[in-house]
């Protein structure tokens, strides 16, 4: 499979502000708060052929090999902090119906940020914010999609056979970047939309706490029931489902 490098020049192609390209990083994530920091106008895309310590959440580490998928980077600068609160969600729900068509399955999403193609994972999303004093300053959105499943992750999803990189980013980005300009929490019909792709709605759950997972709240906390008949809503740490290893 061919695979070649995105000129910086083809950034209004995909809806960017610039496309800073790079063959190698340690992680695209690192390199994109560097710019961010030093001005970089939201819009900017860090890509990357191949990370060597590309991160997920919780320190987790992603496999990020040449020519295997998407590994790339938005930075982002917006105005509401309470966006920003449900961002992965919002970002997850977006991507979903935006790689639909370049997946053998429909995509269904598992709180607060991966995608999975069946019982393989296909991406994950990680949102980190900055401040300055009181006030938001930018958002790096980092994000990996796999295009062939991973040797050493055999139990991942990929998109289908022969899908160039070109075809993810030009059905990624103006996905994420609309979803980066919504306001507020989720919306009822977001809400809607989450629940018809919820891989976990109505599973028994181990992680965070143990119970059967009922949906997503509108400020994005995760819903258990416990065993006792309360709902809990669970702002933070990751889902498992009973019978799931770690993903």
């Amino acid at each position: 499979m061919s695979f070649h490098p995105i000129a910086p020049s083809r950034a209004a192609e995909f809806g960017l502000t610039a496309l800073v390209h790079h063959e190698r990083v340690s992680s695209t994530m690192d390199l994109a708060h560097e710019l961010a920091r030093a001005g970089a106008a939201a819009g900017t895309l860090v890509i990357a052929d191949q990370q060597t310590v590309g991160r997920g959440r919780n320190g987790r580490h992603w496999a990020s090999a040449p020519e295997a998928g998407l590994w790339m980077t938005l930075i982002e600068r917006p105005t509401d902090p309470q966006a920003v609160e449900v961002l992965a969600l919002r970002l997850g729900l977006a991507l979903a119906q935006a790689l639909d068509a370049l997946t053998v399955s429909p995509i269904t999403l598992k709180w607060p940020n991966d995608l999975f193609v069946g019982d393989g994972k296909l991406a994950g999303i990680l949102v980190e914010a900055r401040w300055r004093d009181a006030r938001l300053d930018w958002v790096a959105i980092g994000i990996g999609v796999n295009r062939r499943v991973p040797p050493e992750f055999p139990q991942a999803a990929a998109v289908r056979s022969g899908v160039p990189r070109e075809a993810l980013l030009l059905a990624a980005v103006p996905a994420m970047r609309a979803a980066c300009r919504a306001t507020g929490w989720l919306s009822s019909s977001e809400r809607t939309a989450w629940e018809q792709r919820d891989r976990a709605r109505g599973c028994q759950v181990v992680q965070p706490m143990e119970g059967v997972a009922t949906g997503v709240r509108d400020d994005g906390a995760l819903l258990v029931r416990a065993a006792d008949g309360v709902t809990h809503a669970v702002r933070s740490g990751s889902l498992r489902l009973a019978g799931e290893s770690g993903n």
